[in-house]
């Protein structure tokens, strides 16, 4: 077995070998994310700024969404609980290959931005989250304090805002928009930052276990937790920042 030199770091000594194999990790979970970001905003582009596919799911006037529209915005919901429980029995191929066909219906379901907002008030917006999104995960990633805590609290305010989105589906309160918008914000920063040292922590746990499989689809789900919190992120500055066309 190969000797390896051993670092001593905060939080305790770790091996080189571990060290580089952790940089080509998030490497891995930042480039999956990337493609799938990019694949998203194609398909969303693709669709809301053809009126004639826009109107398959919603009303061109209105932008109310139709069945197959209210099924568009549902889909990666489920899509995602079905990744969560069918991951140890796919492989890593398999768990890529779901990512990305997500990443294509999430942009199905926000396809829509692109009729009711100004393109360029959604490339500010992007620029904006992508700049948020780096400091917060850089920060996650080379913080020393243990943030872990924080899962718990972060997880029940997502699930407070999608009980008070789906409460203002009926409701269509501009004050508690506004509210949801501000605390998504503020929790899917936090959850950036969580996000990115659990990727990192869960990485230094295993890696001595040399287990491949699990660590390529560690990354893909890693990937898919960030872009999550990128796409989440966005969506809510849009509300709050995006100027309306």
């Amino acid at each position: 077995m190969a000797e390896y030199q051993t670092i001593q770091t905060a939080g305790g000594v770790r091996t080189a070998a571990i060290d580089e194999g952790l940089r080509a990790h998030m490497n891995k979970v930042y480039s999956t994310m990337s493609v799938g970001m990019l694949v998203t905003f194609a398909v969303a582009w693709a669709i809301g700024s053809s009126p004639a596919l826009l109107s398959i799911f919603r009303d061109p006037n209105t932008l109310q969404p139709n069945i197959l529209g209210w099924i568009a915005m549902f889909a990666p919901l489920g899509m995602v609980f079905a990744f969560g429980a069918a991951i140890n029995k796919l492989s890593a191929a398999g768990a890529q290959l779901f990512f990305y066909a997500f990443a294509a219906v999430m942009g199905l379901s926000i396809s829509w931005i692109f009729a009711a907002f100004t393109g360029m008030s959604i490339a500010q917006v992007f620029l904006i989250t992508s700049i948020s999104f780096a400091g917060l995960s850089l920060w996650g990633y080379t913080t020393k304090k243990d943030i872990s805590a924080w899962g718990s609290f972060l997880i029940m305010g997502v699930i407070g805002l999608i009980v008070a989105s789906i409460a203002n589906l009926w409701f269509q309160s501009g004050a508690i928009q506004f509210a949801v918008s501000i605390l998504g914000v503020l929790i899917f920063a936090g959850l950036t930052a969580y996000d990115t040292q659990k990727i990192k922590t869960d990485y230094i746990a295993h890696a001595a276990n040399s287990d491949q499989e699990w660590l390529a689809k560690s990354a893909i789900m890693g990937a898919l937790n960030l872009y999550l919190d990128f796409i989440n992120m966005f969506m809510f500055l849009l509300q709050l920042l995006g100027n309306r066309e």
